[in-house]
């Protein structure tokens, strides 16, 4: 055998066994390895309700389950009164409004615009009973509904337009008798489905992640930790950790990443630096909208067509509508990437008879700036459409959306703005001045869901770049290497090339002048000993 292939062959062979001494592997993240031993073990229950001698009966109504409920769980109701779930608002702080109260009882989104004069049917995701008009009785315990979140039945569920009754065939005996703690199924059932339907508001919550693999949410993947909401939205006295700025101001009680994984969760050092000023979520959810699509944009100014007098509808390849004479025209997508911006947990929103004061109407104002020591780069959906407003007043306008019959100025029974508007405002107790157009509107919601495996993350190059694909192509205000250029910090660089390079040429020159020069002189010794 040639003598040269039989070295070639020794000296593969003793790299291949040198890489397997010397190589080491990333080592194991034991704060990593902790936490999927904790989530692991699903929860075992500890109380079969179905014994209980207090639910061997039928209930003829539902408050008489909460009723039930409460005599041996005392003064939960209480918790549950206090909460935002149950009273649609909370008092805040708003920089630039101060103290005051914010919710879904006057905050404005541009989605199906609030729930004022629309209780009965908004109602379907409120924690309660019989909310049909601005009546609701927030201090009657009974009509608490335990069942919504607690059922592990998997057959509850509320009625349409039934002001937040359950849907009359639902075994309410059955229900109580299989309560336990709240599922994916439960919190589902209103965040997976706000805004009219399957992933419509949110686009990284949706009906998909009850039984989703691994790689759509490595979290609540079925295959992967199946975790539930729980797990990281945990509660204390019914308050629930984990606030959507949609509707929420402070920089308080929200869930974050760093309360598992904490503030260094990388073994590279880089990665680590990038967390003070890069949510998590930044790198972890390069898309959202994996299975199902999301509603990008909504038009409300082109509703109100009709074929013969009736509501028509036309739907996209995948179901999803993109035009209702009801509700207007609709832009859907699907595996989005997320936009981004300065985040520092703090935001305004529009309430109520604000004035507009640009264009597009930001429904929620998000504060924060590189220069915040608070504030992070967050993934972000925007929203954006077109809503009614009033031109004279210069505010924008709470419709009366729903009735059960015509001829109650309803839009979504008598397709007239005019009525709707008027009514609507009238029962939200602002002017209307008979004139209205439609003026264009945008609004945030977080990206926090479908986390992907550390190999499907964002890369490095995805957000250095000049590329005008860049993820952080948009973002203002800092110097990213890569993306952004310095006439001062170029020449600074170009000259420590050119220093350096001189100086391995220097270097490199006095190396052969010495040996040049030893050789030399050895010659010449030589001669002369000769």
């Amino acid at each position: 055998m040639n003598k040269s292939l039989i070295i070639t062959i020794f000296l593969v062979i003793l790299v291949l066994v040198m890489i397997n001494v010397f190589h080491t592997g990333e080592p194991e993240n034991l704060n990593l390895l902790k936490l999927k031993q904790e989530y692991v073990q699903p929860d075992v229950v500890s109380v079969d309700h179905s014994t209980f001698p207090e639910l061997q009966k039928t209930f003829n109504s539902p408050q008489d389950v909460t009723e039930t409920c409460i005599s041996c769980h005392t003064e939960r109701h209480t918790e549950i009164m206090e909460s935002a779930h149950w009273n649609w608002e909370r008092v805040a702080y708003v920089e630039g409004r101060g103290i005051t109260k914010l919710g879904k009882k006057n905050v404005l989104n541009n989605f199906c615009i609030g729930a004022s004069g629309n209780e009965q049917s908004c109602a379907k995701c409120h924690i309660g009973f019989g909310m049909n008009n601005d009546q609701f009785d927030f201090e009657n315990a009974r009509n608490v509904d335990c069942m919504v979140c607690h059922d592990n039945s998997e057959e509850y569920m509320k009625g349409s337009a039934t002001a937040g009754y359950p849907d009359r065939n639902v075994n309410l005996t059955k229900v109580a008798q299989s309560v336990g703690s709240p599922q994916k199924e439960n919190c589902g059932f209103c965040h997976f489905n706000s805004g009219g339907g399957n992933n419509v508001k949110h686009g990284d919550l949706e009906q998909a992640l009850l039984a989703a693999d691994r790689e759509v949410d490595i979290h609540m993947g079925a295959n992967g930790m199946d975790m539930s909401c729980v797990d990281c939205h945990t509660a204390e006295n019914h308050q629930i950790k984990g606030r959507l700025y949609s509707v929420s101001s402070e920089n308080t009680n929200r869930a974050f990443c760093e309360d598992c994984h904490g503030n260094l969760p990388h073994f590279d050092n880089i990665l680590n630096r990038h967390t003070s000023k890069v949510a998590c979520q930044t790198c972890h959810i390069p898309e959202y909208a994996k299975v199902n699509a999301t509603k990008m944009a909504w038009y409300w100014s082109e509703a109100g067509n009709l074929k013969d007098g009736e509501p028509y509808s036309i739907d996209n390849e995948d179901g999803n509508h993109e035009y209702l004479s009801t509700k207007g025209r609709f832009v859907w997508e699907k595996n989005v990437k997320p936009d981004y911006v300065w985040f520092n947990g703090k935001a305004d929103h529009y309430v109520l008879g604000d004035s507009i004061k640009s264009i597009p109407v930001e429904m929620n104002t998000l504060y924060g700036s590189h220069d915040d020591p608070d504030s992070k780069i967050v993934p972000v959906k925007i929203h954006v459409g077109d809503q009614i407003y009033d031109k004279k007043n210069n505010i924008l306008i709470q419709p009366k959306l729903f009735a059960e019959e015509a001829g109650d100025s309803a839009y979504w029974k008598d397709f007239d703005w005019g009525l709707a508007a008027e009514a609507g405002m009238e029962r939200v107790g602002l002017p209307y001045s008979g004139e209205y157009g439609f003026v264009k509107t945008k609004m945030y919601w977080p990206v926090n869901h479908m986390v992907a495996t550390k190999e499907n993350s964002v890369q490095c190059a995805e957000c250095h770049t000049q590329s005008e694909d860049g993820r952080l192509a948009s973002l203002e205000g800092f110097y990213l290497p890569g993306r952004d250029h310095s006439s001062v910090l170029d020449f600074i660089g170009r000259l420590d090339v050119l220093l350096a390079l001189l100086g391995v040429f220097i270097h490199g020159s006095i190396r052969v002048f010495l040996v040049l020069r030893k050789r030399k002189y050895s010659v010449q010794t030589i001669n002369e000993k000769v």
